[in-house]
C-alpha cells in the first residue's frame, strides 16, 4: 500500500474538538482551582469535602507541602482561611514559584534532589514539629513532592540519595517502586511527617499524579501511614 501524507494530517473538525476540550481539561486540573472546590470556610468552620474542622479550637493554623502545584495550592488555602494562616513553607521545583501572602514558597531540584531541597526538607520538618495540640497544621501534596521534600535518615548523605535516584530514573523502575525505596530512606517520607505533627491536627490535600492515587506513593506519602515493608524495599 503506497504511503500517503494525507494519513498524517488530522481532519479539520477533529483538531477543532480536541482544542475545544483542552481549556476545560486544563481549568479541571488545575492546582489553585481543584483546592477551591475541596475546600471552604464558613465562619468558623472549615469544610474539606465530607469532614468539618472547628476552627475557633486551634490556636495556629501551618501550612506546609512539597510538589510541583505546591504554590498555586498554597495561595488557594491561604484565599479560603485569610489571615488565620500564621506561616508555612511549601518546596517546589525551580521555576515553579509564584505569589504567596503568609506561606512561603521555597525552590528545588527535581527529579533529582539538592542541597536546596535538603534546607526545606529541615524547614518543613521543623514546621511539623514545633505544632502542639491545639494546632492545625495543613499539609499540601502533589507530583515531585518526593525529590523535593528531602530530608535523609541517619547515615543517609545527599550524595546517596542522589544516587539511588539516578540509578533507579536510569533502570526504569515504576514510580511505586522508586518511592518505596525513597521511603526506607528519609526522616519525613512514608508517614514520617505525621508522626512529627503529632499532636497536632493533620489534613492532607494531594493531588495525585499516581495511576491509581495510592495515598503512601504520592510523593511518598509523607502524612500517611507506609503500606511498603523492609522486604519490600
Amino acid at each position: 500500500m503506497p504511503f500517503s501524507p494525507d494519513v498524517l494530517t488530522p481532519n479539520p473538525s477533529f483538531r477543532s474538538s480536541i482544542l475545544s476540550v483542552c481549556p476545560a481539561a486544563l481549568d479541571a486540573v488545575d492546582p489553585a482551582a481543584c483546592v477551591a472546590r475541596s475546600l471552604h470556610v464558613s465562619g468558623d468552620t472549615l469544610a474539606v469535602n465530607e469532614r468539618n474542622y472547628d476552627l475557633s479550637q486551634y490556636q495556629r493554623i501551618f501550612v506546609i507541602g512539597a510538589g510541583k502545584a505546591g504554590a498555586p495550592m498554597a495561595a488557594a488555602v491561604e484565599a479560603a482561611l485569610g489571615d488565620r494562616v500564621d506561616s508555612g513553607l511549601v518546596v517546589v521545583k525551580s521555576g515553579h514559584g509564584g505569589p504567596t501572602a503568609v506561606v512561603e514558597v521555597a525552590e528545588a531540584s527535581h527529579p533529582v534532589p539538592d542541597e536546596a531541597g535538603v534546607v526545606a526538607g529541615n524547614r518543613v520538618l521543623a514546621i511539623a514539629e514545633q505544632a502542639g495540640p491545639d494546632d492545625l497544621v495543613i499539609a499540601l501534596l502533589s507530583g515531585g513532592g518526593s525529590a523535593l521534600l528531602v530530608v535523609p535518615a541517619d547515615g543517609i548523605t545527599l550524595a546517596d540519595v542522589q544516587a539511588m535516584t539516578g540509578a533507579l530514573l536510569a533502570c526504569g523502575a515504576t514510580i511505586n517502586e522508586t518511592n518505596c525505596l525513597r521511603k526506607h530512606n528519609s526522616a519525613v517520607k512514608g508517614g514520617q511527617l505525621a508522626r512529627a505533627v503529632h499532636p497536632a491536627t493533620l489534613i492532607t490535600l494531594a493531588l495525585s499524579d499516581v495511576v491509581g492515587s495510592p495515598l503512601d506513593v504520592i510523593a511518598s506519602g509523607p502524612s500517611v501511614p507506609d503500606t511498603s515493608t523492609w522486604q519490600d524495599a
